[in-house]
This record gives C-alpha cells, structure tokens and sequence, in this order.
C-alpha cells in the first residue's frame, strides 16, 4: 500500500512539474508573440497590414507561433555556437607559441567559471518569472525547478553539438569534448546551489545582475586569465583542467539535491524581482539626474539673446550641453590628431609600412566609412535633444507644423554638421597629407578626395541620424526606445559600414560616390522630414 501510495504521490508530481512547464511554455510563447507583432507594428508600411485585433487573432497568431519558436530555438542553439565560435575557438587560434587545443580547453576553462557565476538562469530577474510567480501565483519551487532544468538541457544540447564540433576541428581530444558539457552544467549546478546556501544561512542577494564587488572582481580576473595569460605562453596543463572539470561534474550531481529540496523560492524571486524593477527605475531616474547635470547655465546663455525663434532655442540649446555635445568631440579629435601623426611618421620610421599606408590610401578608403560612424556623435545629439528639449515641446502642435519642423531641422543640422566636422576634417586633412607624403607622384586630384571624402562622410551621418530621429521618433515619454523600426535601420548602419571594410575600390572612385550620395541624401532628407515628420515626430505610446 505504501509503495502504491508514493507511486501515486510521484506521478501527480510529474504531472504537476508537466503541466507547469507547458504554461510556462505557453506564457513564454505568448510573451514571445506579442513582442513579435509590436516590433513588426512599429516598421513602416508593415504597420499598416497587421491590425490593432493581431493579438488577438487566432488564425493569425498561428504565423507568429511559428516566428515566436524560431526566436526560441536561435536564441537556444545559435547563442552557444556564437559563444564558442567567437569566444572561444577563433581566439584560441591567434595565439603564438601555443597550441590551439590547450588554448581552446585553458579559455573554455576559465569562462566556464565566469558564465556560472553571472549566468546561473536561476537567479535571473525575467519578465517571465515575474508573470508566473507574482502575476499569476504559479508554485515558485515548481516554476524554479522547471524551467532550471530545461535551460540546463539547452546547454548542455548546446555544448555537446557545437563544442564537439568545433573542438574537434580545434584538435581537442574527443573524451574532453565528451566531459565538457558536463563540466558546463556541473559548474552552472553547483553555482546556484551555493547562492542557495548563502542565502539561507547570510540572506545573500542571489540574483545574477546584481552588482557584487566580489563577482565583478572575480570576473575581471578570470577573463584576464583566460585571454591573458596564453598571449604570455601561461596555460593551464591539460590533465588539471580535466580532473577539476571531472570534481565539478559530481559537485554538480550533489548540488541537485540542494537546488529540489529549497523551500523559499517564492521569497527569492519575490524579493528578486521587486530588487530588480527598483534597479531599472533607478537607472533611468540616474539617465535623466546625469542629464540635468549635464545643463550649463552660465554667462554664455546671453549669447543667445540677439536671436528669436527657433534659432534662440537650438543655440540655447547648444550652450547649455555643451559638455555633452562638446567635450566628448574635443577627446575624440585628439584622438584622431595621435592617429595621424602616427600615420604621417610611420612610414618614415618603418620602411615596411609606407607601402602598406599607399595600399591602404588608394584601395581601402571605404574603411573611412567605418571609422566615421564610430566617431559621429549623431545618436548621443538626438537622444539629448529629446530628453532636455523635445520630450516638453512635442505635447504643443505648433512644435510639429511642416514649416516649423523643417526650419529647426536645418538648424539643428548645421549644428551636428560643426560638432561632426571637427575630428572629420582632421582626419581628411592628415590622411591626404599622409598619401602625398608616400606617394607624391599621383594624380593630386586623388590627395583632394581623401581630403573631402571624411567631412562628406562626415556629413552622410549628422543627417543620417537626425533624420530617422524626426522620421521614426523612437522615444516614449519615459525616455524608452520603443520603435523597432529605428533599431533595424541604426543595425543595417553599423552592418552596412562594416561590410565596407571588405570592399576594396580606387579611392577616386569611391570618393566621388561618397561626396555625391551625401549631397543627394541631404536633399532627400528635407524633402521627406517636410513631408513626413510632421506625422512621425511625436511621443510614442
């Protein structure tokens, strides 16, 4: 009777366990869907096609099911292929001196160490725990438990395919590709059940984002170790790296009991995720304290007085954020200014490097398209723009007239354009000076495009970032970017420029194209604020 009572008493426990992961299941995807239809409502002319009743849509949501457990399965898999990939096997093949299976086993190694302490997934704040366990009261210890193991699966999933792979290919024995995954999720077990202990007996804060100087330091010297050290011809011996990989693995296994028995994961999460919403509410009460800070009212705001208008406000503007707007530009340019004299002496110094500079100057100019993006301050002007000046004045209509749009668009233009022109007409003036000075029997006509080529490129980007700031708007009230559409236009930017860097075009050539297209694009670019802005440039919702 016994026997037959704790078999019952087992099976309801994994029916309740089963059921509790298909709703987290079902929570997570509808979470997940929901998402997926906001970020598709906020791109243009898609917008338009997918009604406000989506969400609600069965027929519909069936498509978004579908995107919604592709985004699950690529966050699961491509996430640890990435991972090791990035992280692990190319870096482990740029050191000298060492072999690149004892590089790969040392870094892996040592983040192994850095990803139990800082991503233990059960001591994570997300939305989805606070859904389950505080909105809808699920059983904590059940949900914990759960959804635990499954990431645990993942990982495990994860390393054993592509760490097999990839180690294999990086010459690691197979019997460590075998124990690898288990060492990833005994060092992840044991790490949460230590957190465990620390709380009942310190009531130490174990969630993972919280800020712990012990975790920080700790961080810094495994990460320093683990890519410092084989740049020094230091590596862990392989045989010790195994038989600590191999104690971890069973103080794993005698973790489990700890992670099933803990009874007060309601109150770990409860206070957990209270933590972590004070946290994301004091962050952007610090962004705005760090914004007011950043005002100047001094003297200088006379200087404004003899102006009206619009052209009052933005040079009021101007003034009052300077050490935002000014002093991060002056940094950078004396950046650029190291980087020319470097340019310009180098090839005297070092015979071999003069006829690389040419190359470089003749055939890889469209690198500078990379370079300038990184350097254009157009994103950190828009953001202070809304957050000291446009989040007031967008709730008056008068503030979103065509007329009145286009005419502090153009002012506020030629300002970005005088703060971006500054480190962007230093680099064109020292590189044109370096190619004449390397190679001073070309066509002059070449030395006048690189020279042009910075500040147009220069130019591209004050407009670029000032125009999908009044197309797309993409700030709510609570300073939030909440357009998506303007996230995949800024992520095709950065893709756009650095697959510039693996184009190879004559520098006149490409010159000539980047000084035209910017002409054109700043045509364009009124053109479309005067006949759109006026519909776009508003607070989001």
């Amino acid at each position: 009777m016994r026997d037959r009572h704790n078999i019952k008493k087992q099976t309801q426990r994994q029916n309740s366990m089963a059921k509790t992961l298909r709703i987290s299941f079902e929570l997570r995807n509808a979470y997940n869907v929901n998402s997926v239809i906001y970020a598709l409502k906020q791109i243009f002319l898609i917008k338009k096609i997918i009604p406000e009743s989506a969400y609600g849509m069965g027929n519909l949501k069936v498509l978004f099911n579908i995107l919604a457990l592709f985004k699950e399965i690529t966050g699961a898999f491509i996430g640890k292929l990435l991972y090791i990939a990035v992280m692990i096997f190319m870096v482990s093949g740029l050191y000298k001196g060492v072999e690149q299976p004892d590089a790969y086993i040392h870094i892996l190694f040592l983040l192994t160490f850095v990803g139990a302490m800082i991503n233990t997934y059960l001591f994570n704040p997300s939305r989805d725990k606070y859904y389950a366990i505080v909105l809808l009261r699920m059983n904590a210890k059940e949900y914990a438990i759960v959804n635990y193991g499954y990431e645990l699966i993942k990982v495990f999933v994860g390393f054993m395919l592509f760490g097999c792979i990839l180690g294999g290919v990086s010459g690691v024995p197979a019997y460590v590709n075998i124990i690898i995954p288990f060492f990833v999720v005994g060092a992840k077990l044991t790490s949460s059940a230590a957190g465990l202990y620390r709380y009942e007996k310190w009531q130490y804060d174990p969630n993972e984002n919280s800020a712990d100087k012990i975790k920080v330091i700790s961080t810094l010297l495994l990460l320093l170790a683990a890519y410092g050290l084989p740049a020094l011809k230091l590596i862990i011996p392989v045989q010790v790296s195994v038989v600590i990989m191999i104690v971890m693995i069973f103080t794993g296994i005698l973790s489990i009991r700890k992670i099933l028995t803990f009874d007060q994961y309601r109150t770990v999460y409860g206070k957990m995720l209270k933590e972590a919403d004070v946290q994301i509410e004091k962050a952007d009460n610090v962004k705005l304290e760090e914004s007011r800070k950043a005002i100047q009212i001094d003297d200088s705001d006379e200087i404004a007085c003899n102006k009206k208008g619009f052209e009052y406000l933005n040079l009021l503007f101007v003034n009052r954020h300077k050490k935002i707007l000014w002093k991060p530009v002056m940094r950078i340019s004396v950046i650029c200014l190291m980087v020319v004299i470097a340019a310009i002496v180098s090839p005297f110094m070092f015979s071999d490097v003069k006829a690389g500079t040419k190359e470089l100057l003749m055939k890889e100019l469209p690198i500078s398209l990379f370079i300038m993006y990184f350097i254009n301050r157009g994103a950190s002007f828009t953001q202070a723009l809304f957050m000291n000046c446009d989040h007031s004045l967008l709730t008056y209509t008068f503030y979103r007239k065509p007329n009145a749009i286009l005419e502090l668009f153009k002012i506020r233009l030629k300002g970005i354009i005088k703060i971006n022109l500054v480190p962007a007409v230093m680099l064109g003036c020292g590189f044109a000076m370096t190619l004449f000075l390397v190679a001073p029997h070309i066509n002059p006509i070449n030395y006048l495009v690189v020279l042009v080529t910075f500040p147009a490129e220069s130019i591209f980007f004050s407009v670029h970032y000032l125009v999908i700031y009044y197309l797309l708007q993409p700030y709510n009230a609570g300073t939030e970017i909440k357009s998506g559409m303007y996230q995949v236009v800024t992520a095709l930017t950065y893709v756009v420029c650095y697959a510039m860097i693996q184009i190879k075009i004559p520098t006149f050539v490409f010159g000539m194209a980047a000084i035209g297209f910017s002409m054109l694009y700043c045509v364009t670019a009124c053109v479309l604020v005067y006949k759109i802005a006026p519909k776009t440039f508003k607070l989001r919702a």
